[in-house]
This record gives C-alpha cells, structure tokens and sequence, in this order.
C-alpha cells in the first residue's frame, strides 16, 4: 500500500521560509519521480517543482530562485525548501509519485503566507 505523508506546513509571514517533507512508504523509493504541486482556493492544482530518479529537477518560473526540490533515497523522502515566500504561494501543497502509469498523492498540507 503506498503512502505519502506531507508535514512542515505552516503559517508564515512574507519573506519567510519553510520546508515541506514528504515520507514515502509502499514504494521502491529511487525509482519513483517525485514532485510537489499546490492548488489555491477556486485554482486548479499546478506543478511546483519536480525530481526524477536520476535527481534532474524543474520547477515553474513562478517559484524558480526561491525554491529548492530535493530528496533522499536512503529515507524515502522529498524535500521542498521553499524561501523568500510571498501572499500568493499560499495553497494546500501535495506530494505526489509516479513510475510509469502509476500515480499517488497525498494527503496534502497547508501552507499560508501573510502579507
């Protein structure tokens, strides 16, 4: 049974910084691409930064220069250092897996940014 468990959002005032975890259970960890998307209220949920297995990383112009993607195999976890973070990166921001069709996410964590 695969999981994926997010932790480390927050409230936090623009400017700040704060690292999103994301603990894979179920799964052949290195294998997957992993990657981190958020969705607003009233938005569609977008891609934010992804990994693949090799650690060749992209991210959207919107978070590019301020966010970091990252993982560890060793602990099945990926990262997501997010800095300088401003009103409008404020979403539910959810892990997700995929190695060939196959697709999981998780649960989700909130993250709200104050002006």
């Amino acid at each position: 049974q695969v999981q994926l468990v997010e932790s480390g959002g927050g409230l936090v005032q623009a400017g700040g910084s704060l690292r999103l975890s994301c603990a894979a259970s179920g799964i052949t960890f290195s294998l997957n691409n992993m990657g981190w998307y958020r969705q607003a209220p009233g938005k569609q949920r977008e891609l934010v930064a992804r990994i693949d297995s090799y650690g060749n990383t992209n991210y959207a112009d919107s978070v590019k220069g301020r966010f970091t993607i990252s993982r560890d195999n060793a602990k099945n976890t990926v990262y997501l250092q997010m800095n300088s973070l401003k009103p409008e990166d404020t979403a539910v921001y959810y892990c997700n897996r995929q190695f060939g069709p196959y697709n999981s996410w998780g649960q989700g964590t909130q993250v709200t940014v104050s002006s």
